[in-house]
């Protein structure tokens, strides 16, 4: 893991990329983890390759501070709200 001091000097450019990514449509929630070691982004009804492409100018991994692992799941049960994720 990479020093918080490294991570924090690039998290405005982190933030803009991923306002701008969210304004693409590509993401639906974001968080860092609680402890902060690392974060989660939920993304909806993209293929690992091109969730690889849309990460890949994150501030974050172009400076090589996070590796990203990505995990499809497709979910059988949901809230009412998130019902379009099982589409």
């Amino acid at each position: 893991m990479k020093p918080l001091e490294a991570v924090d000097a690039l998290l405005d450019e982190h933030v803009a990329y991923l306002k701008e990514q969210y304004a693409l449509g590509n993401f639906l929630a974001s968080r860092c983890k609680v402890p902060r070691t690392g974060g989660v982004i939920l993304v909806h009804g993209a293929s690992s390759k091109v969730i690889e492409d849309i990460l890949s100018p994150d501030p974050f991994y172009s400076h090589g501070m996070v590796e990203y692992e990505i995990t499809e799941f497709c979910p059988t049960m949901t809230s009412h709200e998130l019902s379009f994720l099982k589409e």
